[in-house]
C-alpha cells in the first residue's frame, strides 16, 4: 500500500492543509495542532462547541501562519515568535503550557466566530519547551508526545474504510463523504476496508520510519460538519452509521481510523506515494 494523501492542521479544529511531503517529528508532522483556540481561562475550544470554526482556512506562507475568513482581512501570525505571554492551556484533562498571540489575534477569532457563552477568544502556540506525553496504558514501550491534537500525534485512515462507509451511506440514501470530516494526517489506499484496526505498525518499505498504530480513533460531532461551511447537514451522521456498522465490535461508540505514534524517523521526509507495509498484530506479538 501507498500514501495517498498527507494533511496537517496547524490551527486545531481550523480547516487543515494538504501537502506533498512534510517532516516528521515525534509531535506529529511539522507544525501540527502547534496552535489552538482557547476560551479566557484557557480551555481548548472546536468546532464541538463552534461549527463555524471550519470555515477559517489555514496557510503557511514563508515565515507566516495565516489564517483567512470570507468576512475578514488575513490574520498573519509569526511563525517563529517565542515571546508571547506564558498561559496554561487545556486540552481534555491535559493542562499545557503554551504562549499567547495577543490581542489582535483575540480580536480577529472573536470577531468572525463570535464569542463562546460570553467569553472572548484567543489564539495560543504550544510552547516548545513543554511536553504532553500520550497516555501511557495505550504504549507499547515506546516514549510519546504529542502538542494539541487531542491525544496523539498521528491520526491514520485508509481510502477503502471511507468507501466502505459511503457505500453504507448511500444505501441509506445519503450523499458520500469526503475524507476531511476525519481530519487525519495520513491517508493510506491499496488495503482492504478497516484493515487497519488490525495492524500494529506500519514502516516505510525503503525503513526511513515507523509507526506504532496504538488506539482505534472513536469519533465525535465534528465528523457531521460539512468542512467546507461549518454546517450539519444531517445530524448524526456519520457516527450512527459507524456504530451500525461495528468497526470496533468489542467497543461502544463509532469508530474511525487509528491514532499513531512515531516509532522511529524524527526528522525524515514522508511524502506522498511512499509504499508501506503494516506488521499485523498478531505477527508482533509472536517476536
Amino acid at each position: 500500500m501507498k500514501i495517498a494523501e498527507l494533511n496537517v492542521y496547524p490551527v486545531k479544529s481550523l480547516s487543515g492543509i494538504s501537502l506533498e511531503r512534510a517532516t516528521l517529528g515525534v509531535r506529529g508532522l511539522a507544525y501540527d495542532r502547534h496552535w489552538m483556540v482557547v476560551d479566557q481561562v484557557g480551555r481548548f475550544v472546536t468546532q464541538r462547541q463552534i461549527p463555524g470554526m471550519a470555515r477559517i482556512t489555514v496557510r503557511l506562507e514563508g515565515d507566516w501562519l495565516v489564517l483567512e475568513h470570507p468576512e475578514a482581512q488575513p490574520l498573519a501570525i509569526a511563525l517563529a515568535r517565542h515571546d508571547g505571554p506564558r498561559l496554561t492551556a487545556y486540552v481534555w484533562d491535559d493542562a499545557c503550557q503554551a504562549l499567547d498571540e495577543g490581542e489582535e489575534a483575540s480580536r480577529w477569532l472573536t470577531a468572525v466566530l463570535g464569542d463562546l457563552r460570553g467569553s472572548a477568544l484567543r489564539l495560543v502556540r504550544f510552547d516548545d519547551g513543554h511536553q504532553r506525553p500520550v497516555a501511557a496504558r495505550y504504549l507499547q514501550g515506546e516514549e510519546a508526545h504529542t502538542a494539541f491534537a487531542d491525544g496523539f500525534p498521528y491520526l491514520i485512515a485508509s481510502r477503502a474504510s471511507l468507501d466502505a462507509l459511503n457505500h453504507e451511506l448511500q444505501q441509506k440514501g445519503l450523499v458520500p463523504l469526503p475524507m476531511n470530516r476525519f481530519r487525519p494526517n495520513i491517508v493510506v489506499e491499496g488495503a482492504s476496508s478497516f484493515a487497519e484496526d488490525g495492524w500494529r505498525e506500519v514502516i516505510a518499505t525503503k525503513g526511513h520510519y515507523r509507526f506504532g498504530l496504538r488506539k482505534p480513533c472513536q469519533r465525535c460531532k465534528i465528523t457531521t460538519i460539512d468542512q467546507a461551511n461549518g454546517i450539519i447537514d444531517v445530524p448524526g451522521e456519520p457516527l450512527q452509521t459507524l456504530i451500525q456498522m461495528k468497526t470496533q465490535p468489542l467497543r461502544p461508540g463509532a469508530y474511525f481510523g487509528q491514532n499513531a505514534t512515531l516509532l522511529e524517523g524524527a526528522g525524515q521526509c514522508i511524502a506522498v506515494g511512499d509504499w508501506l507495509e503494516a506488521i499485523p498484530t498478531s505477527l508482533v506479538a509472536e517476536c
